[in-house]
């Protein structure tokens, strides 16, 4: 029997780092959790210790600072691009990286004095922007996403018709809160793209159908979102959910001799329903490979 090393990456995870842009006197904040990983032949490493090829994980850290302050960072897309352009066109050895990059968003604060503080800010909500890079020799492919943005609607769903089988007890609802904490990415079709502008329309594609679809399944509300995004964005070769269903249980008060109509709930934060899934042009080539270490995501 023989015994052979199979694929293996390595890298820095989550190097932290907040860029401030001084070039105007209104300052930028981009607050960002890098992890850059790398592959090539790297076996000697494995096999015997030897580290002659190995760029030290510390020295990718160092180069997430660096080029930080040579670049700034314009969009985590284009800087996570540079990173995996960097490491791959610089190293003879490597010969491929990807780069993972979650954003913390700020917002200005607002005073009596200024509408939007020029150098003060306030932490946003728990929504992260992500984006994951992956570069192996030329070609490149971009995931974008986001997670924990958390969206309800306090009517217009229903869910009945499921089968009542052995153990079934919840009741069907033609009138429910609908809420759950949207994660999504999206692979572009290629890399020449406005990121920003994309990323803004996306949400904003997600929110649109999310509140105008009258669901009738979590399923149902999941799949208008992707469709409606793809629809919209010709740019966009896949886009991939996961959705928890926050459940809201109508609270019975007629032991106190008290309605209910829909208007009091328990929030319940376990267990809940979990619902993933793909939506793909059936035109575009998949790439799973890209899709390589992203949990949760089908």
């Amino acid at each position: 029997m023989g015994i052979v090393l199979g694929t293996n990456q390595y890298g820095k995870a989550e190097v932290r780092l907040v860029h401030v842009d001084r070039s105007t006197p209104q300052h930028v904040i981009t607050d960002v959790n890098v992890t850059s990983q790398l592959f090539g032949d790297f076996t000697e490493t494995h096999l015997t210790g030897a580290n002659g090829a190995v760029i030290a994980t510390d020295t990718q850290k160092n180069t997430v600072y660096a080029l930080a302050r040579t670049g700034g960072i314009t969009t985590i897309e284009e800087f996570a691009l540079r990173m995996a352009r960097n490491f791959v066109g610089k190293y003879d050895q490597v010969t491929g990286a990807r780069q993972e990059i979650e954003q913390y968003s700020w917002n200005r604060i607002e005073t009596d004095a200024t509408p939007a503080h020029d150098h003060a800010f306030v932490r946003a909500g728990t929504e992260t922007r992500t984006v994951v890079v992956t570069k192996r020799g030329a070609a490149e492919t971009v995931i974008s996403g986001l997670k924990d943005l958390v969206v309800l609607k306090s009517t217009g769903s229903e869910f009945w018709g499921f089968p009542d089988v052995e153990y079934t007890s919840l009741r069907e609802t033609t009138d429910r809160i609908l809420a759950t904490e949207v994660s999504a990415r999206w692979r572009y079709v290629d890399t020449d793209v406005d990121w920003d502008k994309a990323f803004a329309a996306v949400r904003q594609t997600m929110l649109d159908f999310f509140a105008g679809t009258h669901s009738y399944s979590m399923q149902q509300t999941l799949y208008a979102m992707g469709q409606g995004v793809l629809e919209a964005h010709p740019e966009i070769a896949e886009i991939r959910f996961s959705m928890p269903n926050k459940h809201h249980f109508l609270v019975d008060l007629s032991p106190w001799g008290l309605d209910n109509p829909n208007e009091v709930w328990f929030a319940a934060d376990r267990p809940y329903g979990l619902i993933e899934a793909v939506v793909t042009r059936d035109d575009v080539p998949a790439d799973e490979a890209a899709w390589a270490g992203i949990a949760g995501f089908c």
